[in-house]
């Protein structure tokens, strides 16, 4: 072989290294862009699984709260309801805190009549 055939020899087996590493790059290039979005893929079937049951939680903690709500409400008015009134002996008692002899004289208390 001359010195022509040897340069020619290393430019074609120069040629083929480029053209190995340029597939190997662009084989790269592929399988990372499939991974990508394989987990893309993945990531949002995995968040939207949790986000669905997010929103699934929240609409039933927000029904168990509203029935709580409706339902101590409804305790409350039925025992608003079932208090009586004893107005005697809160005019009694407003008389005795509000209107002790010493007060009363002061401010003339002693003067005002109680309805029963």
């Amino acid at each position: 072989m001359d010195e022509q055939e040897v340069l020619q020899h290393l430019l074609d087996l120069e040629n083929r290294a480029t053209a190995l590493v340029n597939d190997a790059q662009a084989e790269a290039d592929r399988r990372l862009s499939e991974g990508e979005k394989q987990n893309r893929a993945h990531y949002d079937e995995v968040y939207s699984a949790e986000v669905a049951e997010l929103e699934a939680s929240y609409t039933r903690n927000i029904v168990a709260v509203k029935e709580n709500y409706s339902s101590q409400l409804e305790d409350y008015l039925k025992d608003l309801k079932s208090i009586t009134l004893d107005k005697a002996a809160f005019s009694s008692l407003a008389e005795k805190l509000l209107f002790s002899d010493s007060v009363a004289k002061d401010i003339g208390a002693d003067k005002i009549k109680v309805a029963e």
